[in-house]
C-alpha cells in the first residue's frame, strides 16, 4: 500500500470536496425533507463512477464500490436540524462561504462533511485499486438520524438485508477514533387529575401538583449520589461496581442522565385546575443500562409510587413518515454500544491514521484546543451506531471530519483540511483491515 499516493490523491480532492460539501450545504434538508441533498449525493456517486447507486424506499441513498460478497461500510446522515434563531448567524446558514482552511454553514459538521469524505474515499479505493476482490464498499447518506438516530439502518439492515463486517460512521470526531457512546431514550410521563373552578381549588385534583412532586424527584435522579443516606439513589451510582456489573465501561462512556424536555397539560381554562399533566424526559444511558431499567427506575421514584394509578410511565414511539413518504414505526430507544479497543475495525482505522498522520488526533490550528486528547476515544452525543451496533451486534467504529461542538450551533463550520484525512484514512482502511482479519 502506497501511503503517499493516498495522502496525494486525497489531497488532489480538496477542492472538489469542498465544492460539493458547499452544494450540499446550499440544499435544506432538514429531517424527513432531505431529497434534493440524497439525490445530489446519488449525483455525485455516479460521476465518480460508482459501480451501483441507488435510492432505497425509505429515502437513503447507497453508493457501492467494489462487487465482492464482503461488505465494509461508511455511514453518514445528511439530514440537519433547522437554523435556530437566524440572528444568531452572522451569515446565511445556507449560502454561506469558505476560506482557504474552513468552510461555513448547516450540515458542514454535522454531518454532510463526512459523506463528503466517504464519497471520495470510495473513489481514492477504486483509483488506486484498494478495495480487496472479495470485498463491496458501500457508502450510504442517510436519512432522519436528527429525528429518530438509527431508524435508517433498521431499515436497511432489516428490509434490504445488509449486514456489514464493519460500518464507519462518519460523524464528527474533533480528529479522534470513537469506539463507543452512551444510549438514549424518550420517555413520557402521564399525571391524571380533576378539573375544578379555579377560585375553589381544594374542589380538585391538581394535575400540575402532582407533577411538580415528580419532578423534584426525577431531579433527584439526575443529581443525587449514591450513598446510604440518599433515599434515591443517583445515576451516579452506574459508575460503582456495587451497581453495575458493567462498571468500567460505564466510566469510559460517562454516566447517565436525565432531564426534563418538555410539559405539557389540559385545563379547562385559565380559570380552572389542571386536570392533566405530562412530561418528556431526556435519557442518556451508560453501560449497563436498558430500557427496562429506566422506565423502572421512574416508576419507582417516591412519587410516582405516591400517586400510583395516576401515573404513567412509557416510551415514546417514533412514526414520522421519511421523505418518500414511508412510516416505519420505532419505539424511541437508542441503546448504548462500545467496542474494545483491541477490536480488528477499531486497530484497522487506528493503523490508517497512524501509518498515514502519526499517533496524536490532526486539525487546524483553531481545532487543536479540543483535539489534544488520546487518539482513540468516544462522543458525547448519540449516532446511527444505536441500531448498527447497539440493535445489531454489528461492528462500529467512529472517525469523521468537524467537531461536535459544532454540531447544532449557529455559524457552524468545518474544515478541509480534516475532509482531505478522512478521505485518506478511509480510503486505506480495507486493506489494513483485512490484514487484522486474516483473510
Amino acid at each position: 500500500m502506497d501511503l503517499e499516493r493516498i495522502k496525494a490523491a486525497a489531497e488532489g480532492y480538496r477542492e472538489d470536496m469542498s465544492r460539493f460539501l458547499r452544494e450540499l450545504i446550499a440544499i435544506p434538508s432538514e429531517s424527513c425533507e432531505e431529497e434534493g441533498v440524497v439525490r445530489r449525493c446519488a449525483q455525485e456517486m455516479e460521476r465518480l463512477g460508482f459501480d451501483k447507486v441507488e435510492i432505497d424506499p425509505m429515502g437513503n441513498c447507497l453508493g457501492w464500490m467494489g462487487r465482492g460478497s464482503r461488505v465494509m461500510a461508511f455511514d453518514g446522515h445528511i439530514d440537519t436540524v433547522g437554523i435556530g434563531n437566524r440572528a444568531n448567524w452572522t451569515d446565511d446558514p445556507y449560502q454561506g462561504y469558505e476560506t482557504d482552511r474552513i468552510i461555513y454553514g448547516r450540515g458542514g459538521s454535522d454531518q454532510e462533511g463526512g459523506v463528503v469524505s466517504a464519497v471520495y474515499g470510495a473513489k481514492i479505493m477504486k483509483d488506486l485499486g484498494l478495495i480487496p476482490a472479495d470485498t463491496s464498499i458501500l457508502v450510504t447518506a442517510t436519512v432522519q438520524e436528527e429525528d429518530c438516530d438509527g431508524l435508517c439502518w433498521q431499515y436497511i439492515h432489516q428490509e434490504l438485508g445488509i449486514t456489514p463486517e464493519f460500518v464507519v460512521s462518519t460523524e464528527p470526531t474533533d480528529g479522534g477514533i470513537y469506539r463507543g457512546h452512551r444510549g438514549r431514550m424518550e420517555i413520557r410521563v402521564d399525571v391524571k387529575g380533576v378539573s375544578c373552578h379555579g377560585s375553589a381549588p381544594e374542589r380538585g385534583d391538581n394535575a400540575i401538583y402532582k407533577m411538580a412532586d415528580i419532578l423534584q424527584d426525577v431531579r433527584a435522579l439526575n443529581e443525587n449520589g449514591c450513598g446510604p443516606d440518599d433515599e434515591i439513589k443517583g445515576l451516579v451510582k452506574m459508575l460503582e461496581p456495587e451497581f453495575n456489573e458493567h462498571w468500567e465501561d460505564a466510566r469510559f462512556l460517562g454516566r447517565g442522565t436525565v432531564t426534563v424536555s418538555q410539559v405539557f397539560f389540559t385545563s379547562p381554562s385559565r380559570c380552572a385546575v389542571a386536570d392533566s399533566c405530562a412530561v418528556s424526559l431526556d435519557r442518556r444511558m451508560t453501560a449497563g443500562e436498558t430500557w427496562e431499567s429506566c422506565l423502572e427506575e421512574i416508576r419507582n421514584l417516591p412519587a410516582c409510587r405516591k400517586y400510583g394509578a395516576d401515573v404513567k410511565v412509557s416510551m415514546y414511539t417514533y412514526e414520522r413518515p421519511s421523505w418518500t413518504g414511508l412510516v416505519y414505526p420505532t419505539e424511541c430507544y437508542f441503546p448504548t454500544w462500545i467496542n474494545a479497543e483491541s477490536a480488528p475495525h477499531v486497530q484497522a482505522l487506528a493503523d490508517a491514521h497512524r501509518a498515514l498522520y502519526g499517533d496524536a488526533r490532526q486539525g487546524d490550528e483553531d481545532a487543536m484546543e479540543k483535539r489534544r486528547r488520546p487518539l482513540i476515544d468516544k462522543w458525547t452525543f448519540s449516532t446511527n451506531g444505536v441500531s448498527i451496533q447497539g440493535r445489531y451486534g454489528i461492528p462500529c467504529v467512529g472517525f469523521g471530519p468537524g467537531a461536535e461542538s459544532q454540531a447544532h450551533a449557529p455559524n457552524e463550520i468545518t474544515w478541509k483540511s480534516d475532509l482531505v484525512r478522512c478521505a485518506a484514512v478511509y480510503a486505506a482502511m480495507p486493506g489494513l483491515y483485512q490484514n487484522k482479519d486474516g483473510k
